[in-house]
């Protein structure tokens, strides 16, 4: 059902909104580190979740399904985090997001072919509206902060930015494919995702280090040594595992023109969590903007009344 993903896709931005504040939370650890340890936990976390249906899942599962859980893995977790974690860290949170304004736009025309999908010509308004309310926001915020970081770093974390939205964009519309077809359900599938994850980010972390000898910094108090176990164990038990279920019922459950603009909420918790941290009230500007980006995502809603199947099994 339609409004049930909704509900999904909201409850995955409100933990995704603070995710995106990891990287900027541990300055002094690289990108790379903080995403290889982040996905290590959560294939953990995953493989202790799977080890009481193992004989089940693994019956079920075929090196077809392997096959994708290690590229969405790669793309849409490990490789994604990395590169948004590099863009916060090298231009900033304000601009990350900026560039992640164009993630609905994104996987909305890469998934306009698929079945339920709207033409992105009945989309362009609320599109807009979703993209200009972004826009808006960012440029408030960077009106009120001034930057000391150079330009070569700003436009190399732009690049990671785009990159990463590209990443995350096929993630999504390659997941939500699959996902329709496949005999797992959400939590079974958001699982498998995980000990997929796990396995990718070792490997990666390895070869970066291997590659880059001073991926893991030295001189580092063991009180922040302990700050960043904690972050990633957070980003890893509720950015990961908990988010990760969460969109993919909402993947299931409407169309990917349509599921691809529920990214907003990220963004749109984002903000409410930096109100909260600077304890004042949002501008006159931030709630146009906000109202923007709502007023997108309902409009778009409202023109996916073509009643979806729901191809959800019981968790």
């Amino acid at each position: 059902m339609m409004k049930n993903g909704i509900v999904f896709a909201l409850l995955a931005g409100a933990i995704w909104g603070g995710v995106i504040l990891g990287p900027s939370l541990l300055p002094e650890f690289n990108a790379v580190l903080i995403s290889s340890v982040r996905f290590a936990l959560y294939g953990l976390i995953s493989l202790a979740v799977a080890l009481p249906m193992a004989s089940h899942l693994c019956s079920q599962l075929t090196r077809s399904d392997v096959g994708m859980l290690l590229r969405l893995s790669l793309t849409g977790n490990v490789l994604n985090y990395a590169l948004l974690g590099a863009s916060v860290q090298l231009s900033g949170v304000t601009a990350a997001s900026l560039i992640n304004g164009i993630m609905p736009v994104a996987i909305t025309f890469l998934g306009r072919a698929d079945v339920g999908s709207l033409a992105i010509g009945k989309l362009k308004l609320p599109l807009l509206m979703v993209f200009l309310g972004i826009v808006s926001i960012s440029l408030e915020h960077a009106g009120s902060h001034s930057s000391n970081v150079a330009l070569s770093s700003q436009l190399l974390g732009l690049a990671c930015g785009f990159c990463g939205v590209v990443s995350w964009s096929w993630y999504a519309t390659h997941n939500a494919r699959y996902l329709k077809q496949s005999r797992f359900n959400s939590s079974e599938w958001s699982t498998l995702l995980g000990i997929a994850t796990g396995t990718v980010a070792v490997a990666f972390g390895l070869g970066a280090w291997l590659l880059f000898p001073n991926l893991i910094p030295a001189n580092i108090e063991s009180s922040r040594w302990a700050d960043f176990l904690w972050v990633c164990l957070f980003l890893a038990l509720f950015g990961s595992w908990v988010a990760n279920g969460l969109w993919n019922a909402c993947s299931r459950r409407m169309a990917a023109s349509l599921s691809g603009q529920m990214i907003v909420f990220e963004t749109l918790f984002a903000c409410v969590y930096g109100f909260l941290y600077a304890q004042r009230l949002p501008s006159v500007l931030e709630l146009v903007s906000i109202a923007l980006l709502v007023g997108g995502v309902v409009w778009a809603a409202r023109r996916h009344r073509v009643p979806n199947v729901n191809l959800e099994r019981p968790a």
